[in-house]
């Protein structure tokens, strides 16, 4: 397993001022009005009256008796049973968001022996494959995607001429410049990946809604992911604080975390003069065969004086953060955010990613021993730029063709989605033989310079 702890070090341009970002689309899919309001008090515009999407045939549909408890954009759905797009032209080159909104309704017009099957790609990377959406709940895929031209092409291809792809809704937002580094230096490679959203947990709070974070985001509660099997959950205190979160240059901004999320923890702490021998532990299930973006979210709410809180960080057992000091990373403010990411690389055997934190030999009785604001997990792109499978966009695009055209096209994307699954193994074969138990590197974060714009990076190998 590769962990890369890469810290959150960007300087932010301005704390206070609202972001703007330079592209910022919102497409209602499925109707031709020109403005719709969502439950988050969004404008949203109809794809039938937007240049996004591309001239195809497909089916715009308006549920019969839509849910008022619903938000408006799953009242209409854009259905594809052909290849089609939505292009954005962009403004700003970089990173950007990627949400597309899923609501499997009635699908009436298309046939009882169709169904809801297809794949989704943008700008060379797989985003789903085989994907059909769930009955009941509205599903939201949240992407996050480097674009280096001057358009992103979002792209939904039906499986077969039995299936269709269909959406309900397609944000695309230009990231922050300090929410994620699109470069990690992994191998003396640099290399641009593509993310998926996995997990964004609020630790110890309530639900956040898009209304309530600068970014639109989702944050459910910790406590399905709360390992509980020791008895020690009642250990693991709660806190909510109503004072102001300390937004500052060096640490993260409002864009990386938004208040309703630090103002809420769990943490550990003494009640008498021993420290407590126990960690807080959190497991996530994760699909084999990807690294992982796990970022932590610390925010000491909870320490009533500076210099007081030291714990340790773990990730899958592997201590990957040894006395983490809170005061000095957030140049010694209280309720001040500061977050760590950490890159693990794909295991064998694990399906799972825990995460543990617990006091150190550095903590102190009657103070606080660990503490935990909030976490993320993104999913990272594959070898072959996928985030769903070992598959290519060439080999997508390539099952659409017709005739001679097809068959030679597929064995030519075919074998070249061999040589990238070959390379892929021979490059995970050489990796494992380089691996002798595992070596501890300093990872003391206390001694990082703050005023860097630039991640720092240290690797563990095991």
């Amino acid at each position: 397993m590769h962990l890369l702890l890469l810290l959150s070090l960007a300087v932010s341009i301005s704390i206070v001022s609202a972001f703007s970002p330079p592209d910022h689309y919102l497409i209602d899919c499925g109707t031709t009005a020109s403005t719709i309001v969502d439950l988050d008090h969004r404008s949203f515009t109809g794809d039938g009256s937007s240049p996004t999407l591309s001239p195809s045939k497909s089916l715009a549909l308006k549920t019969s008796y839509p849910d008022p408890n619903l938000s408006p954009l799953y009242h209409t759905t854009r259905v594809f049973t052909k290849p089609s797009d939505y292009k954005f032209k962009i403004r700003e080159k970089g990173a950007h968001l990627v949400r597309i909104h899923f609501y499997k309704s009635e699908f009436k017009n298309i046939g009882t022996t169709c169904h809801d099957q297809f794949h989704v790609s943008a700008n060379g990377y797989v985003l789903l494959h085989n994907f059909s959406a769930p009955k009941g709940n509205p599903r939201i895929k949240d992407f996050l995607i480097s674009v280096d031209k001057d358009e992103l092409v979002v792209r939904f291809i039906p499986v077969d001429k039995t299936s269709f792809a269909f959406v309900n809704a397609i944000e695309v937002i230009s990231a922050p410049k300090d929410l994620i580094a699109n470069e990690y230096v992994i191998s003396d490679q640099n290399i641009v990946h593509a993310y998926e959203t996995v997990y964004r947990v609020s630790v110890g709070g309530v639900k956040v809604t898009p209304f309530n974070d600068s970014l639109w985001r989702n944050w459910v509660p910790d406590d399905e992911f709360l390992k509980l099997d020791d008895g020690s959950v009642k250990s693991y205190k709660k806190l909510h604080f109503d004072g102001r979160i300390n937004y500052r240059l060096g640490g993260a901004s409002r864009e990386v975390g938004p208040d309703n999320m630090y103002n809420s923890a769990r943490f550990i702490s003494s009640l008498n003069d021993s420290v407590p021998k126990l960690n807080m532990s959190w497991v996530f299930p994760v699909s084999k065969g990807y690294s992982y973006l796990v970022r932590l979210h610390f925010c000491d709410i909870a320490s009533i004086s500076i210099g007081m809180i030291y714990f340790n960080v773990y990730l899958n057992g592997n201590l990957v953060s040894e006395n983490l000091d809170l005061s000095s990373l957030t140049n010694y403010m209280l309720a001040s955010p500061f977050y760590a990411d950490f890159v693990v690389g794909p295991e064998k055997f694990s399906d799972v990613i825990r995460v543990d934190i617990g006091p150190s030999k550095s903590s102190m009785p009657h103070a606080v021993d660990g503490i935990l604001n909030g976490l993320e997990i993104w999913k990272m792109n594959n070898s072959m730029s996928s985030l769903d499978g070992e598959v290519c966009v060439n080999w997508l695009e390539s099952k659409n063709q017709s005739g001679g055209q097809m068959s030679r096209l597929l064995s030519l994307t075919a074998a070249v989605c061999l040589l990238a699954i070959a390379f892929l193994v021979m490059r995970r074969k050489t990796e494992a033989k380089d691996y002798v138990g595992w070596s501890r590197v300093p990872v003391d974060v206390s001694e990082i310079d703050l005023k860097s714009s630039y991640p720092k990076s240290a690797v563990v190998n095991v």
